[in-house]
């Protein structure tokens, strides 16, 4: 992981390069095949459309322009999901899906609305998913002390003077070893959003 204060998405952008762009598909391609698999497709299908949704990113990526409000390549990123999946449809209208007609474009017209509990759903679980790739990406950056501070601490909930016991050191060092580790989540999670 480079230090910069590029985001991926400016990096991509402005210099893109094939470690970026490599870093973006691994990045979504998981997210994205989870949500198609809700529209009751075909593995082959969800394949095509995973690589329909980031062809439209990889084409389009240029033009983006992030107006600084927190989560809008997620927004972005929804709409060019919801427009392949409408395409998608419109292309296979003469072969019954099987989910039925209506409920797919129901459901489609729910995650096109920015206030549907659909929306507000995608935009949990892709946060959720972003921050869980950085982890991933940082954890081998920290000794193994350190990481398991932090996540004794930031995710199980255990007061840091229980897990300084644990871990024979004191208060103040799991304490810096948490915000050490939440300042890199922080830089890491604006890199790959933007």
């Amino acid at each position: 992981m480079t230090e910069t204060s590029l985001s991926l998405l400016e990096r991509l952008r402005l210099q893109p390069d094939a470690d970026s762009w490599q870093r973006l598909v691994d990045l979504y391609t998981p997210l994205l095949r989870t949500w198609l698999r809700r529209h009751g497709l075909a593995d082959a299908d969800v394949d095509d459309l995973v690589q329909d949704v980031l062809v439209v990113v990889i084409r389009r990526l240029p033009q983006f322009e992030h107006n600084r409000h927190r989560g809008a390549f997620r927004c972005w990123l929804r709409a060019i999901v919801a427009n392949r999946l409408r395409e998608f449809h419109r292309a296979r209208q003469s072969r019954p899906l099987a989910t039925g007609d209506s409920d797919f474009i129901a459901r489609l017209e729910q995650l096109e609305d920015p206030a549907s509990d659909l929306s507000r759903l995608w935009d949990a679980e892709h946060d959720r998913h972003v921050v869980q790739r950085a982890l991933e990406l940082l954890q081998p950056h920290f000794e193994p002390a350190t990481w398991q501070a932090f996540r004794r601490t930031a995710h199980d909930g255990v007061p840091a003077a229980e897990v300084a016991a644990e871990l024979g050191t004191s208060v103040n060092a799991v304490l810096l070893a948490k915000s050490r580790v939440l300042r890199r989540l922080r830089q890491e999670v604006q890199s790959l959003t933007g």
